[in-house]
């Protein structure tokens, strides 16, 4: 067997043994440990519509606590320029938001649902952070494309078998030092291919997180 499929094979088993454990736990909806608490009143705003959000609309991008964990991510690396696949109704966009409006920088998220996406554009209205947003409607494996410029963080939350394709064509505009960030990781099931390369690449290095849950996967751009 070559050495990339023996690789890819050990991965899938690998997550094979994560996935019951995720599963039985289950989407239980659990809160999260402490409260985040705004300390600006333009975060109070963001915050009260995440709220509102995570209460009321139907699709849902990202569990509350990977939310608050894309934040910290893109907040603590000071990211100038994050990229979303999978704009849902802003949820996760929302949580990017809230550190790009203290960083200075901004998002591009890509949505193939027109419905989803002008829910999502008044969504970032309502919490104010409209100017730091551009929201694309269509097929992010094409307009992916036409990005040129430096990318601090990705977050990948789109169609699951789609992810390797987002990982080439976005990976080269990802800075040494920045993150690729795939939601998913332990349910529904990811696509080995992709975990392969996120693990295999010796350029990459790859955590694992909340795999109790949905799971994310966190890659540093090592060079």
């Amino acid at each position: 067997m070559k050495k990339g499929r023996r690789a890819a094979l050990r991965a899938a088993l690998a997550l094979s043994a994560i996935a019951p454990v995720a599963l039985a736990q289950g989407r239980r909806g659990r809160a999260s440990e402490g409260a985040v608490r705004a300390n600006s009143p333009e975060e109070r705003r963001i915050l009260d519509v995440l709220a509102d959000v995570y209460r009321n609309h139907r699709y849902l991008s990202v569990p509350e606590d990977d939310g608050r964990l894309l934040r910290v991510l893109a907040e603590s690396i000071g990211a100038n320029h994050a990229v979303e696949l999978g704009t849902s109704t802003g949820y996760s966009g929302l949580w990017l938001l809230l550190a790009l409006s203290k960083t200075g920088g901004r998002l591009t998220t890509f949505e193939i649902d027109r419905e989803r996406h002008a829910m999502a554009r008044s969504n970032f209205e309502r919490a104010g952070v409209a100017q730091f947003a551009t929201a694309v409607l269509g097929d992010a494996h094409v307009e992916v494309t036409k990005l040129k410029d430096s990318i601090d963080l990705v977050f990948i939350d789109a169609d699951k078998e789609g992810y390797l394709d987002y990982l080439r064509k976005l990976l080269p505009l990802v800075r040494a030092g920045g993150l690729v960030v795939a939601h998913n990781m332990a349910s529904p099931p990811p696509d080995p291919a992709y975990v392969s390369a996120i693990t295999t690449d010796p350029a990459l290095e790859t955590v694992f997180l909340n795999m109790h849950d949905a799971g994310v996967g966190v890659t540093l751009k090592k060079h």
